[in-house]
């Protein structure tokens, strides 16, 4: 393979939870009243950490939201993913050929680390990630699209960043690994080709993916 780590995104990517958070999210704001559809939060909202709710809601609206705002999403979020949440289909093989291959991996999530951890508590894929590999948008100081922690990740990592893939499925990330200096795989299962302009593969389906890697830039 010719990369020397994967960078994988967490959510819709590693967990199947874009669809219950978005749902949450959306629902939550318009309770607030603030109408969000499903639609509205995957296009606005899926990739980023939560500070970007507060800060497109007081741009469009000039009102801040609660002050427990993001206490009472996570705690529904997470509520909803005791019951509810799996790990993407195909993922749990990509780890072990990536293991058995000895190439080193890590996730670079807009989520907490709280968030990342009940996932993969609830999915069985604490097995899979050490702390040491688990990396949050909490770790520094600016989200997707930004570069920084997707750099942060591979500086701790120790990997030099065009040696770096990185796995996404949102806009927002594949900006951000593009402005890292990183190579990146669009996960189309809930965006299209076309949403994630720029990266160097897509694919629908975590059984193409170890292909994508080793397959060599044309």
């Amino acid at each position: 393979m010719r990369y020397d780590l994967v960078i994988f995104d967490n959510d819709g990517v590693l967990v199947d939870s874009e669809p219950i958070s978005n749902t949450i999210l959306a629902a939550y704001l318009t309770e607030l009243g603030h109408p969000t559809s499903y639609e509205d939060s995957l296009r606005d909202y899926m990739g980023a950490a939560v500070h970007r709710v507060h800060d497109l809601v007081l741009e469009r609206t000039g009102k801040r939201l609660p002050g427990d705002f993001d206490d009472t999403l996570h705690a529904r979020v997470f509520a909803t993913f005791e019951r509810e949440l799996e790990a993407v289909r195909g993922v749990v093989d990509v780890l072990g050929k990536l293991k058995a291959e000895g190439v080193t991996y890590c996730v670079a999530s807009s989520g907490s680390h709280e968030r990342i951890r009940v996932g993969h508590r609830k999915t069985g894929l604490d097995t899979w990630f050490r702390d040491e590999t688990i990396f949050s948008a909490q770790d520094v100081g600016r989200g997707k699209p930004a570069p920084d922690l997707f750099l942060y990740a591979a500086e701790r990592m120790g990997v030099p960043p065009e040696r770096c893939a990185v796995v996404e499925d949102s806009p927002l990330g594949v900006a951000a690994a593009r402005a890292a200096g990183m190579d990146v795989y669009g996960f189309t299962a809930m965006t299209s080709e076309a949403e994630l302009d720029g990266a160097q593969g897509y694919f629908d389906d975590m059984a193409l993916l170890l292909g994508l890697l080793e397959r060599p830039h044309l």
